[in-house]
């Protein structure tokens, strides 16, 4: 819960208690830290630190140097990303290559930390959380190209609305049929990793195959 933006004209904010603001926290902030500290934006990383939120300070880190002390992994994986965009001599997929595996990294260490942010959210969301999260594992191997277009067009049609209870996919009332699909793909692709526990390549294909349907 917040205190802002509840009503027109309030200052916006986001919950530190929010399981999606944290991973997001990490999949921008520790980039934008590597960036700086790689010296791709022609900024002194002594220049940059973040704001801590009101509470849980220890769950992040705020510039440079603290985030190599605590997740010294995923800033060592983004950095090895700037470094060779930097070179001008890798090829588009080789640089995807290195992003997803510092995406990967990122995401891997939030979820570990923000673990117990689901209990704030009904079941449904929170299934759908761990199914979301699941599935960027699947799309980091085969190095799906997460260009702005075609992250808009998959992103566009996920649920507009944090899920309640009663929601039941493919038969939201107030889903496009598009996003239903999705939605229960999603979660058919988690159920069966859980229950099989191992990444399985040919889930990737059906659950591309499920949006295309």
């Amino acid at each position: 819960h917040t205190d802002c933006g509840h009503k027109s004209g309030d200052r916006l904010c986001i919950s530190v208690d929010s399981w999606w603001a944290d991973l997001n926290y990490y999949l921008s902030a520790l980039p934008f830290l590597a960036a700086v500290d790689s010296g791709i934006m022609g900024i002194s990383s002594d220049n940059v630190t973040f704001l801590p939120p009101s509470k849980d300070q220890m769950n992040f880190c705020y510039n440079v140097s603290s985030c190599h002390s605590s997740f010294p992994e995923a800033m060592k994986k983004w950095n090895e990303f700037y470094q060779h965009v930097k070179s001008h001599s890798s090829s588009f997929d080789e640089l995807l290559e290195y992003l997803w595996a510092a995406h990967v990294s990122s995401l891997k260490v939030a979820r570990k930390i923000f673990q117990n942010r689901l209990k704030y959210y009904s079941k449904q969301e929170a299934d759908f959380e761990r199914s979301w999260a699941l599935f960027v594992d699947y799309l980091a191997p085969p190095n799906f190209p997460t260009t702005l277009i075609r992250t808009y067009e998959f992103q566009k049609e996920l649920p507009t609305r944090m899920l309640v209870s009663g929601d039941r996919a493919p038969f939201i009332s107030d889903f496009s049929g598009f996003q239903n699909t999705v939605l229960f793909a999603l979660n058919l692709l988690h159920k069966v990793h859980k229950y099989t526990g191992k990444r399985r390549r040919g889930l990737f294909s059906f659950f591309k195959f499920c949006i295309l349907c």
